[in-house]
């Protein structure tokens, strides 16, 4: 059970002692919720995310419980421009690894960072999301406010593209070296392929975690700023669909 729960606009937030707190409920609620939609529908389909704050749900989601994974199709948020699935950094080796090496989805959609051809990846990638309609999508907040890789910069809360080419700014450049995905800030393309806020926020469900003390200043600017692009994960304050899954660092900086 959360240590206490509150509503922003639209927006549920639920606040846990630690990370293992929010990994067990959000586990079971995940699954409780998959296996209502398969039964509901004979199938359903997921967007994850990558990153630290995603590696301990995956792998109890992966691991616990009874899911037919078999009825499920997997798509992700977003890839590096000009890398390979099998380079070290990419997100399609972090999904096959956290994933399909432990389960086998009824298939899972990879971006294909070494395209040579993005804005068609893009367009390839947006045909599929609009065929298959989104029951669940995880996220994790950025320490710029940014999901996927829609920076401020960039993010556009009535974008027309499904998924579109951006470049990344420094500060989330910055954040792939301090989590450890890149040895140094030159080594980290400066281009993505991203999932867009309103194709994110089509999913029936969203469940957005932040953990640690660094997320504690954006969690803050984020549910209690302004709702505007400057802070990109504020838009899901627009949203009942949406929950918010804190530990008790990431929410030391708001009442």
């Amino acid at each position: 059970m959360p240590l206490r729960t509150f509503q922003v606009d639209a927006l549920r937030v639920e606040v846990y002692r630690q990370e293992a707190d929010i990994v067990q409920s959000l586990v079971t609620q995940t699954q409780s919720y998959l296996n209502e939609a398969i039964e509901r529908q004979g199938s359903a389909a997921a967007i994850l995310a990558s990153g630290a704050s995603q590696v301990k749900l995956l792998k109890d989601l992966t691991t616990f419980g009874e899911i037919d994974w078999g009825r499920i199709t997997l798509f992700h948020l977003d890839e590096y421009l000009g890398i390979g699935g099998e380079h070290p950094a990419s997100f399609q080796l972090f999904m096959r690894e956290m994933v399909t090496q432990k389960v086998t989805p009824h298939q899972f959609n990879y971006l294909a960072g070494d395209t040579l051809e993005p804005i068609a990846e893009c367009d390839r990638y947006g045909q599929l999301l609009a065929a298959q309609p989104i029951d669940l999508c995880l996220l994790g907040i950025g320490e710029t406010g940014h999901i996927a890789f829609n920076d401020p910069e960039v993010a556009d809360f009535t974008d027309r593209y499904p998924v579109k080419l951006v470049k990344l700014a420094d500060k989330s450049r910055q954040q792939q070296v301090n989590t450890g995905f890149f040895a140094r800030i030159e080594a980290v393309p400066q281009y993505a392929l991203t999932l867009t806020l309103p194709t994110i926020c089509k999913a029936r469900r969203i469940c957005c975690v932040a953990m640690g003390a660094r997320k504690a200043a954006i969690v803050k600017t984020m549910l209690t700023g302004e709702i505007s692009p400057t802070c990109p994960a504020s838009i899901l304050r627009k949203y009942p669909t949406a929950t918010l899954y804190l530990d008790e660092a990431a929410a030391s900086a708001i009442a």
